[in-house]
């Protein structure tokens, strides 16, 4: 082979020690091959530089070598762009474990922006034509129509977090209930005994676990009454919501916001409000995000592996379509409290 030649086929049998057809059978994955000889063609691929032709595989495996990534709950599908999506806070954090996963696999995936039914509609046509093996789902509506219409196409799919509504898709999600618990334990060590909350909407699920487990762990503390306000997991609605709180329970001395950027919001209400954070009201945010980290104070936060819990997505949905008939199922990550100077 010629230094400025394309290898072939030919040239990786050669090298390996192996017929043209057990290298095809190798890169195909049509047929069980020994373990040995796998390893001795995979060398001769890397030794020769080989690319396999994925049209050509393709026809073999009848597969498109291709996966989508479906995210909604970005903005209005007319008004974001994908650069948008990965410098988000939360978006940007579980693309970059989902990326980083299928690029060590040599899969590049397609980004697909979903925010009205028309989008919803044209992906599920798009993936049911097979112009994907299958979809990763990252939403974070209320309620979300792709998993069924997904599941409908015949698709394999696999969604950050619980769906809303069932469906019959894999997803990773975290203890939600038990990070909510966490960020009541920590302010409640504190010596904090007026608590208050920034939810999430909470007709989304991981929200509504969220609140729940504050809620619980400090009614397991006799605190039987702690006021709430409803954000949206932006830090405007975190302003918004500290300002509701500060004018209905003006005694305020501890808050756990369901996201970080609400807690940096709320950090600055309080802050416009000649309110001292941790001294006067002691704050707790959830992700673990750059925000926590940037915020003045930095955020005591609940955080969630967000890059490894993509990394499991993609897990997921490779072992779903090669091997089709495997059940849906659920991977559930543990929350872990991370202690900086708000709290």
């Amino acid at each position: 082979m010629s230094a400025d030649a394309t290898p072939t086929l030919e040239d990786v049998a050669r090298v390996a020690g192996v017929s043209r057809a057990t290298v095809s059978r190798v890169i195909n994955q049509t047929r069980n091959v020994d373990p040995a000889i796998q390893e001795a063609v995979r060398r001769a691929v890397a030794a020769t530089g080989y690319v396999p032709n994925r049209a050509a595989r393709s026809l073999v495996t009848r597969r498109s070598d291709a996966i989508g990534v479906v995210v909604a709950g970005a903005g209005p599908s007319d008004n974001v762009d994908a650069s948008q999506v990965l410098t988000d806070p939360f978006f940007g954090r579980i693309l970059t474990g989902i990326i980083g996963s299928l690029r060590l696999r040599g899969i590049y995936p397609s980004l697909m922006l979903a925010e009205t039914e028309a989008d919803e509609a044209a992906i599920a046509a798009h993936l049911k034509q097979g112009n994907a093996d299958g979809a990763l789902l990252i939403s974070t509506h209320a309620v979300d129509r792709l998993p069924a219409l997904v599941a409908e196409s015949g698709r394999p799919a696999v969604r950050f977090a619980r769906p809303p509504q069932a469906a019959p898709v894999s997803y990773v999600d975290l203890a939600n209930r038990d990070g909510g618990a966490l960020a009541a334990d920590r302010l409640a060590s504190l010596g904090r005994r007026r608590p208050a909350a920034i939810t999430g909407p909470l007709a989304v699920p991981a929200a509504h676990e969220r609140q729940s487990g504050y809620l619980d762990r400090w009614a397991r503390r006799g605190c039987a009454f702690v006021p709430s306000a409803e954000g949206n997991f932006t830090y405007d609605s975190g302003e918004r919501a500290m300002k509701h709180l500060l004018t209905e329970h003006p005694d305020v001395d501890a808050v756990f916001a369901a996201s970080d950027l609400m807690a940096q919001g709320a950090i600055h209400t309080l802050h416009d409000h000649g309110r001292r954070v941790p001294e006067d009201v002691a704050v707790v945010g959830f992700d673990d995000s750059a925000p926590a980290r940037l915020s003045r104070p930095p955020i005591t936060t609940v955080r969630q592996p967000l890059e490894d819990m993509g990394a499991e997505m993609v897990r997921l949905l490779l072992e779903r379509i090669a091997d089709p008939s495997m059940e849906p199922t659920s991977v559930i990550f543990e929350p872990e409290l991370v202690v900086r100077e708000s709290a």
